[in-house]
């Protein structure tokens, strides 16, 4: 993998990444580079209104994306990321959150990813990242580095390394109404 100045260089400047998550191959970028999640949205042949996921290694690197959040509810969050499966919170998105991220939604899906490599990714970029499987839209997603070459290696960067081997996509959960939206 390349050293944080390197990647966060790359993400900055418009750069999309292929790379390992806890069950699949996703695609991602720098979530405020408008031009980088409008790539990634043309590869997948996803509408912009449907929304994108953020992962980070750490909560706070989410925070300027989310609406004020009690502690209570920040303590939920965190006590769902310290389990064994991966989960994805829908909460209230910050006022100044782009539209490119959240969609026609007023809720932004995040996640701190216990992925040993996408954590090392967020923490080397110094940011959250877009997480969005690594599929145009309605496909099977990648589950390898070499499918990933074999797919996208003319429109992202690959980042070599396994997926964390969870069986299914993560959990997602509305935060302010509890309702699970993805088992």
């Amino acid at each position: 993998m390349q050293n944080g100045r390197g990647i966060a260089h790359y993400l900055k400047h418009g750069g999309v990444i292929a790379y390992p998550t806890e069950s699949i191959f996703g695609l991602g970028c720098d979530p405020s580079n408008r031009k980088a999640v409008q790539r990634i949205l043309r590869i997948k042949k996803r509408p912009q209104r449907k929304g994108l996921i953020l992962i980070a290694d750490r909560f706070s690197k989410l925070q300027p994306y989310i609406a004020p959040l009690t502690s209570a509810q920040i303590n939920q969050m965190h006590n769902a990321w310290q389990a064994s499966r991966p989960h994805t919170w829908l909460v209230p998105a910050a006022k100044n959150c782009p539209k490119w991220i959240t969609g026609r939604h007023k809720t932004i899906a995040v996640r701190v990813t216990k992925h040993p490599l996408s954590a090392q990714l967020c923490k080397n970029a110094g940011m959250a990242l877009v997480s969005t499987s690594a599929n145009p839209a309605g496909g099977q997603p990648a589950k390898t580095t070499k499918n990933c070459y074999q797919r996208f290696a003319s429109q992202a960067r690959v980042i070599t390394g396994k997926t964390g081997g969870a069986k299914r996509p993560s959990t997602i959960q509305d935060l302010l109404t509890g309702k699970i939206l993805r088992k």
